[in-house]
């Protein structure tokens, strides 16, 4: 696998592997007072150290965000589609799109406008972090770009106004001039190509005409999604709880944090429990395929699809079973999918109130929240 990432971070970006590599040595060596070289950052605002910052390899915009989206229907998208392959779903005032992994996998970000609100839809490879956040601060909306920095093995995204840098994982801006504020995340799920056709019949699919010519499809992170596996440019402690690069569910519900090993998730199904006295579900169904398994996305191993819910129905709890890929209440015998839709029995029509969570390699949620909760029954 390592030969493989390196391979890919060099034919990707030779040129600005050597160029950002030095600019990253010459980082560590800096007086906190001096500016990163090539940036505009306000470095003397920051909330952590510059030498915690990495090179990725990529230089600033190597991995280009797509700031222009454009999207095509779901017919459309299932020639090359398939099926199985994860996409990150986002919905919002009843309008849903899909933005495959296989084109996030190569440029990290999308900024975009859903139902009137300006969101960018990420995801860090290394970390196996897709995350949506509402890009609205006091009013005035923000675009994104890839730094090409890492910390925690976590991409570091920058805001083009004021090249403030961004933690990804938190949302957190940590250097430059909007230091300490968070972005608002938007509720998103990791789900396959087809339980989103199913849940959202009308939503639309991001387009592979992205202006850049990728291998979309492909993975270029071969074999990364692998238990056995250690973390890539991560230097930080390791929680001894859970194997690093096993993945984790996790919530942060005001303040209070809890991670629900996919061990667990993938054998209960089905959890109903209390964070910081809000009743949560977590729901863990087949149907999506690992990003980073195989070389083609699409014959990697099936890995499922997670999602975190309110568990309140008119006012009232809900005893959820797992039976046929979907999820049945016991009260009614409505039958529920994995974006928490009712699609038959009495509560047929009805909507979960969906929950912003992380589906992330265990190593990176710990890295930055060490003090988490962690689900223990089996």
């Amino acid at each position: 696998m390592r030969t493989g990432l390196i391979r890919f971070i060099i034919a990707t970006c030779l040129i600005g592997v050597v160029a950002f590599g030095a600019l990253a040595g010459t980082v560590a060596a800096q007086p906190k007072e001096q500016a990163l070289p090539g940036w505009e950052t306000n470095t003397a605002k920051r909330s952590i150290e510059l030498d915690e910052l990495m090179s990725g390899g990529p230089p600033k915009d190597g991995i280009p965000a797509i700031d222009n989206p454009s999207f095509v229907s779901q017919d459309a998208a299932a020639g090359w589609l398939k099926g199985q392959e994860p996409v990150v779903s986002v919905e919002i005032g009843g309008i849903a799109r899909a933005y495959p992994l296989q084109i996030l996998t190569w440029h990290e970000i999308v900024n975009d406008e859903l139902s009137g609100v300006p969101i960018t839809v990420t995801f860090c490879p290394l970390c196996y972090a897709a995350l949506a956040f509402d890009r609205r601060i006091d009013g005035e909306t923000y675009s994104f770009g890839v730094s090409g920095m890492l910390r925690h093995s976590d991409m570091i995204m920058y805001d083009r106004q004021t090249e403030t840098l961004w933690q990804q994982l938190s949302g957190e801006a940590v250097i430059g001039d909007l230091t300490g504020r968070i972005l608002i995340p938007v509720p998103a799920q990791i789900i396959s190509f087809d339980q989103f056709r199913s849940a959202y019949p009308a939503g639309a699919v991001l387009s592979k005409r992205t202006g850049h010519i990728r291998d979309y499809g492909k993975n270029p992170y071969a074999g990364y999604d692998d238990i056995n596996e250690r973390p890539f440019l991560y230097r930080g402690p390791l929680d001894k709880r859970v194997p690093p690069m096993e993945k984790v569910v996790t919530v942060s519900i005001d303040g209070e944090d809890k991670a629900y090993p996919h061990r667990v998730t993938r054998k209960r199904r089905v959890i109903d429990d209390t964070v910081n006295g809000k009743r949560l579900l977590i729901f863990h169904a087949d149907g999506a395929v690992s990003a980073l398994d195989k070389s083609q996305i699409s014959d990697s191993k099936m890995i499922g699809s997670t999602g975190v819910f309110v568990n309140e129905v008119d006012g009232k709890p809900l005893v959820f079973k797992y039976k046929n890929d979907l999820f049945v209440d016991e009260e009614t015998g409505s039958q529920w999918n994995i974006a928490g839709h009712a699609i038959s029995g009495p509560h047929k029509g009805k909507q979960l109130e969906a929950v912003a969570h992380g589906n992330f390699f265990a190593f990176a949620w710990f890295a930055f929240k060490p003090d988490t909760g962690l689900y223990a029954g089996e």
